[in-house]
């Protein structure tokens, strides 16, 4: 027998979630659920799952399960997806939700209807400097990253045209024993990268928060651009400042509701 779950989509410059409130799964359901639910022919179609529960000590916590079913830390999309759903449901302008990387404070910016712009702190970043890595065809050289989660940063001049293929391939690597979000990145100005993003669980996305600040330290740490810089990605862009703490800044819109049969 089917069982009737709503559910909320989000979306953040086309990085899409579903938010859902954990109470409907049990815990050994959340990932086959969030496989079936995100499958974009047969399910409603989404990046991951943010699974909301009562929060501690912050307005909610969340755990996000990506769209084959693996568990990531954080997405800085994600979160501002689900600071969107609190605020169009109360007159708050400041949400602390517990991620799995720890709380993080999203503080509103502006509104418009359904769409949102919100500022999120993100922590202070892990740069672990150049890394080499060998793959089949050829070594290449970026710079590992942490944001609560890892992160793979190359710099290039053009995007390859199978940059997919390669970034699939960096993301597997035993050297990455728990896989890594990959980026690569063009500086375009002193204050402007345009990035492409190939992320653990969910393969090419349209934007990432915490890619898009991941690129953005690796940028100003190489010293290739300073801060405050304009990420743009497929999706659109996000603004990116770092001096000690990471703040994040970009849209988020509340697209539909609706319920799934499980």
């Amino acid at each position: 027998m089917s069982k009737s779950v709503p559910f909320v989509k989000a979306t953040a410059c086309g990085n899409d979630f579903l938010l859902i409130e954990q109470k409907y799964a049990r815990a050994e359901e959340m990932a086959s659920w969030t496989k079936k639910i995100c499958d974009r022919h047969y399910g409603v179609g989404a990046d991951g799952v943010e699974w909301l529960s009562p929060g501690t000590e912050a307005d909610l916590t969340i755990h996000l399960v990506n769209a084959d079913g693996s568990v990531a830390e954080i997405s800085g999309n994600g979160t501002r997806c689900v600071a969107a759903l609190l605020a169009e449901q109360s007159g708050k302008r400041e949400f602390k939700i517990r991620t799995g990387a720890g709380v993080k404070t999203c503080s509103l910016i502006s509104r418009a209807e359904k769409n949102f712009e919100f500022r999120t702190g993100m922590g202070k970043p892990e740069v672990g400097g150049e890394t080499s890595v060998r793959l089949l065809r050829s070594q290449e050289v970026g710079i590992a990253v942490s944001m609560g989660n890892p992160h793979f940063v190359r710099f290039v001049d053009e995007f390859p045209q199978d940059w997919q293929r390669e970034a699939a391939e960096v993301g597997a690597l035993k050297q990455f024993p728990q896989g890594t979000n990959v980026e690569l990145v063009r500086v375009k100005g002193p204050h402007e990268i345009e990035i492409r993003i190939f992320e653990r669980g969910a393969g090419e996305t349209e934007s990432s928060g915490t890619g898009s600040c991941a690129a953005a330290v690796a940028s100003i740490f190489s010293k290739r651009v300073s801060s405050p810089v304009k990420v743009v990605s497929p999706g659109g862009a996000q603004t990116v400042e770092w001096a000690d703490e990471v703040l994040l800044t970009g849209p988020a819109t509340v697209l539909c509701r609706g319920e799934f049969y499980f």
